[in-house]
């Protein structure tokens, strides 16, 4: 008799059975006898709803005609299935740990990911939602996604929170991908699925003096490199958002650039200093870039990586001992606007926050009344001489 293997397999959100055997008019029409059984072109097999007592309905329907071979339904495949031409980003994700993920979570992982891109998630949300959520489904090796609960997606972050320890940002990566998938892909409601969030740290920004922002200029290794870094600072942008502009995004004559699709799919205007322009001119007549206005050296976007390596050899070149990455170019940015006298109203316009009280933080760390405040230190000095060493 023709064997009919049965597997578990996640099609269009839903758990189903997967019937997979040789072409046979015979045992078609058998299956096609069956109200709920469709052919998926994706999978290549026959499938029916996973129900209770579907195998039952399975044995009676092929006795003496068909041997059922329900293994895979017991126990994990030894063995990955491979990714087609249009899974490249899955295949990447899945390598994350050594463990071989179930179909199930392989299938689940392709939909979390379409509809990522239906949503239009930028690259780098859409791989750290799939990264967060393949750990979360390997940390349940062998079990289907859409039959974990609220008790094992607790258990879950309490291993992160207690055994990994890792930050509350990576908490929260986690908590937003596995909601974007029972709530957005599985469309169960909010009260379905709660957790309660940690609490967020509240970081001051790190800043740069305006004399640290001069020496990195200073330092950068070329005239593409201080453009970069300058454009950054005089705008108030994101290494993202610097990387997306295109040629026609400055304007050179209005001092205004244009950044398409800032965060939350904004777009939106900052400031071009004045004093940039003539750098921006001998940038674009030396370097003549077609389409972004920072490209590689095939014309492609600039990298982030490499534009994370110019600012780590200016700020070295400059003699800066601080921590130094991207983002300190945009919180400096704030903060010497705020020093300046410039409205936080304007401040928040240009850099493209939703809410106020985002743009409120960089207030702590001006000198705003910080000058007018005189150490204990330096009034003992005033007042007494300091003792030297014997």
């Amino acid at each position: 008799m023709i064997t009919i293997k049965v597997e578990k397999l996640f099609h269009r959100n839903e758990p189903r059975l997967a019937l997979r055997f040789p072409k046979d008019e015979v045992l078609m029409k058998l299956v096609r006898t069956i109200p709920d059984a469709r052919f998926s072109a994706t999978h290549r097999c026959w499938y029916i709803n996973d129900t209770p007592n579907r195998l039952k309905e399975l044995f009676r329907l092929f006795k003496d005609k068909a041997y059922l071979d329900i293994h895979a339904l017991r126990s994990q495949p030894a063995a990955e299935p491979k990714a087609d031409a249009g899974d490249k980003s899955i295949a990447r994700v899945t390598n994350i740990r050594e463990a071989t993920p179930h179909p199930d979570q392989l299938q689940a992982l392709r939909l979390i990911e379409q509809k990522l891109k239906l949503k239009g998630y930028s690259a780098s949300t859409q791989k750290t939602y799939l990264d967060q959520f393949s750990l979360f489904m390997r940390f349940f090796p062998g079990s289907h996604p859409a039959d974990l609960g609220e008790d094992e997606i607790q258990a879950y972050l309490l291993y992160l929170v207690d055994k990994k320890k890792v930050a509350k940002s990576t908490q929260n990566q986690a908590i937003n991908a596995i909601k974007f998938f029972y709530e957005k892909v599985l469309k169960q409601e909010k009260k379905v699925y709660y957790l309660e969030r940690p609490m967020k740290e509240k970081k001051l920004p790190q800043v740069l003096s305006q004399q640290e922002i001069m020496a990195l200029f200073e330092a950068a290794g070329n005239l593409k490199h201080r453009v970069m870094l300058m454009v950054i600072y005089s705008a108030g942008l994101r290494r993202s958002e610097l990387l997306a502009l295109r040629t026609g995004d400055v304007d050179l004559d209005r001092h205004l650039v244009f950044i398409r699709g800032g965060k939350g799919r904004k777009d939106r205007q900052s400031v071009l200093a004045a004093s940039l322009v003539p750098f921006l001119r001998e940038y674009l007549a030396k370097y003549e870039p077609a389409l972004w206005l920072f490209e590689g050296q095939r014309g492609q976007r600039y990298s982030e990586t490499s534009l994370q390596a110019v600012l780590k050899q200016a700020a070295a070149g400059a003699g800066i001992r601080k921590h130094v990455h991207l983002h300190m170019l945009r919180h400096s940015f704030a903060t010497h606007l705020l020093e300046g006298g410039t409205s936080t109203r304007y401040i928040q316009v240009l850099l493209g926050h939703e809410s106020p009280k985002t743009t409120e933080i960089y207030a702590q760390v001006t000198r705003f009344g910080l000058d007018k405040v005189v150490s204990p230190l330096d009034q003992i000095v005033q007042s007494k001489k300091l003792r030297g060493d014997d």
